[in-house]
């Protein structure tokens, strides 16, 4: 009899620690802090931000923020303040390889790293397992529209695609075929679309090849349409190197403030570091 009740134990004990199952809904979410810095979640279809990227380590929850199964042998990346799901063609701008990611996961939790990103994702952009990559992260906003609308709970969306600029490019098969020996001029890549009524949460494995473009590291403080903003900011955090740099377009002016170029990730961590410390709680990395 006892031995029965110890079946009976054990088979529950089993079954409470079954991963709960699947279930895709669509995610934007409240603000929300992670490692002491505010992050305000929103939606945005034409989003270009540069920065790094990490990779997932081992032991994430069976399930990613918007409800799908984590995968890493799958396309897909986590963002901290994107709508769930999302489209984007991620760049390793070390050596040029894209390939186009879903959006399907909050994180990293560091103001240090743009996204994280699966161990899949970083073989095909070749990015070493114990490295951190400097990346480009474009959503696609057609691709990104459909992939909200195949999620249970989005809002009415209307639908505005932005059109592409032609790059020089060539499609590489993933790493371990043979490689075109130089980039070739072609159209666009353009990647799959998700169909709305059967979304396919698995992207395919098309790697393009683009220029590298490495840039240099730089802290980003704060971006204003006044100077006199700008300046108040960069003599608080005078001591940390701050400059302020003018950009134009049409009859509209920003000055943003900030730190750099940096000669490491590790120098540009610790110089985020200072920032925030300083109260810059925008202050982030990027890629110029």
């Amino acid at each position: 009899m006892r031995s029965g009740i110890a079946v009976a134990m054990v088979l529950a004990a089993a079954s409470c620690q079954r991963p709960p199952p699947a279930k895709l809904h669509y995610v934007l979410g409240a603000p929300y802090q992670a490692d002491g810095v505010w992050y305000y979640p929103r939606e945005s279809y034409e989003l270009q931000e540069t920065g790094l990227a990490a990779i997932y380590p081992a032991g994430h929850a069976s399930l990613t923020a918007d409800g799908e199964a984590f995968d890493q042998t799958a396309l897909a990346a986590a963002h901290q303040t994107l709508q769930l799901p999302a489209i984007a063609r991620l760049t390793n701008l070390a050596n040029g390889r894209q390939v186009v990611v879903r959006i399907n996961d909050r994180g990293p939790a560091t103001p240090h790293r743009l996204v994280e990103i699966t161990s899949r994702t970083a073989r095909l952009l070749d990015i070493p397992t114990d490295d951190i990559a400097r990346v480009r992260l474009q959503v696609l906003p057609t691709e990104s529209y459909t992939a909200a609308d195949a999620a249970p709970g989005v809002p009415q969306l209307a639908i505005a695609p932005a059109p592409l600029g032609a790059v020089q490019q060539n499609d590489l098969p993933p790493p371990g075929s043979t490689v075109p020996a130089s980039p070739t001029p072609a159209a666009p890549a353009q990647p799959p679309v998700i169909a709305a009524a059967a979304p396919a949460l698995r992207l395919p494995e098309v790697v393009t090849q683009t220029a590298p473009d490495p840039g240099n590291l730089f802290v980003r403080l704060g971006t204003f349409q006044n100077f006199q903003y700008a300046d108040i900011q960069r003599a608080h955090v005078g001591g940390l190197g701050a400059r302020i740099v003018s950009t134009s377009e049409g009859r509209a002016h920003t000055y943003r403030v900030i730190i750099g170029p940096l000669a490491s990730v590790q120098q540009a961590d610790a110089m985020l570091d200072q920032a925030l410390a300083a109260g810059v709680t925008d202050a982030r990395i990027v890629v110029e």
